[in-house]
């Protein structure tokens, strides 16, 4: 499995949203991007994640920060997602899990204790020249953006 680390250059990919427009890593050229990735729109975890960004998404504006998650969902469920949740930032679809695999978040990970193969909740911080800035993988979906926002020195809109 890949594993980029702080200081590489952010794989690039091509995705569609959840409005069905392709959406370029290249797009965000010049922006500081939080790339997440998340295993399936509207389920709880998934859920609480996203609306955490969402409740915390001008704080994240006003920093110079853009986000950006991506799942294997197609993009429909995604557009239904946005507006079940109001979700204020793009979804992207990797269906074949190819841009997940780029950044490590897609592989062999623990389950209740087993083994399985799937979506490993991760987020990346990509700087303007599309660096790497922060890795955070593995984490768990509730309390992971205030954990983050605490390591970029972010003060919470709560």
């Amino acid at each position: 499995m890949n594993h980029v680390t702080v200081g590489d250059k952010a794989p690039s990919f091509a995705l569609i949203d959840q409005n069905g427009d392709k959406v370029k890593l290249s797009n965000f050229k010049g922006q500081r991007v939080i790339l997440y990735f998340y295993p399936a729109a509207m389920t709880p975890g998934c859920t609480k994640q996203a609306c955490d960004f969402t409740d915390n998404l001008n704080t994240f504006k006003v920093s110079g920060y853009v986000i950006v998650g991506i799942s294997p969902d197609p993009p429909e469920k995604l557009r239904q997602f946005t507006e079940l949740e109001s979700i204020g930032f793009t979804l992207l679809s990797d269906p074949t899990k190819e841009t997940m695999s780029a950044y490590g978040a897609f592989g062999e990970k623990k389950l209740y204790g087993k083994t399985v193969t799937g979506v490993i909740r991760s987020t990346f911080v990509i700087n303007e020249k599309g660096v790497i800035e922060h890795a955070f993988r593995n984490v768990k979906a509730t309390g992971h953006v205030a954990k983050m926002m605490r390591e970029l020195a972010l003060a919470s809109s709560q």
